[in-house]
């Protein structure tokens, strides 16, 4: 199944966040949008879905964690993460495999942006979370999560974005990020490796990624 954006009509800031129905439908990220639990169990009855099997977290950030209690409270998932957390079930390791909806993943350990970030590369589809995102107000076809703020590293990051690019496969034909908009390689001029190796090569310009600020 298509990934649904279950936070696309949040009104406040918020990350993206995912629901894949399949085999083991999983949530990626739970977002801070008040009611996501609701869209959640919409998305659920349309894709005839039992429920939700489990979430998985890329980084411990508050837009990307804000409803999990209310996610968990509600469908009783398990929950996958890098870092420790209350309601983890199961710990995320580098070469990890998870299955996401009916696509198998690999854990793959990101870090630059959150020192437990991780994304997870599967043979059609990337969810990169905050380490690379397609437009985000920075660029508009091809950026790179903040390093600007405590604990975060450009430098950690750069590695991080290279390790994608190893890992990625050239059948990765989408891209579902933390933020900004999915980009899928079937409506642009470009592959996903080639998006992200200009956010790479942004990145590694080492220029402040927003100027103004």
């Amino acid at each position: 199944m298509e990934p649904i954006a279950v936070t696309a009509d949040a009104e406040e800031f918020t990350c993206n966040a995912y629901l894949v129905a399949g085999e083991r439908t999983t949530l990626v990220d739970a977002g801070t949008m008040p009611g996501v639990g609701d869209v959640v169990a919409e998305a659920l009855s349309g894709a005839d879905a039992d429920g939700l099997d489990r979430v998985v977290i890329t980084h411990q950030h508050r837009d990307h964690v804000g409803e999990l209690d209310a996610v968990v409270d509600r469908f009783e998932p398990e929950v996958l993460a890098y870092a420790d957390h209350p309601h983890r079930d199961a710990a995320l390791e580098a070469g990890d495999e998870v299955l996401v909806g009916d696509e198998a993943c690999e854990v793959v350990y990101t870090p630059g942006h959150a020192d437990d970030h991780v994304s997870l590369v599967g043979d059609e589809r990337l969810y990169s979370g905050d380490v690379v995102v397609y437009n985000d107000g920075a660029f508009s076809d091809g950026s790179f999560g903040r390093t600007d703020m405590a604990g975060q590293s450009r430098e950690r990051l750069i590695e991080s974005l290279h390790d994608i690019l190893d890992r990625l496969p050239d059948t990765a034909a989408a891209m579902f990020p933390g933020h900004g908009d999915v980009y899928r390689a079937a409506d642009g001029p470009d592959t996903v490796r080639e998006v992200i190796e200009r956010a790479t090569e942004r990145a590694e310009r080492r220029e402040p990624k927003y100027p103004d600020e």
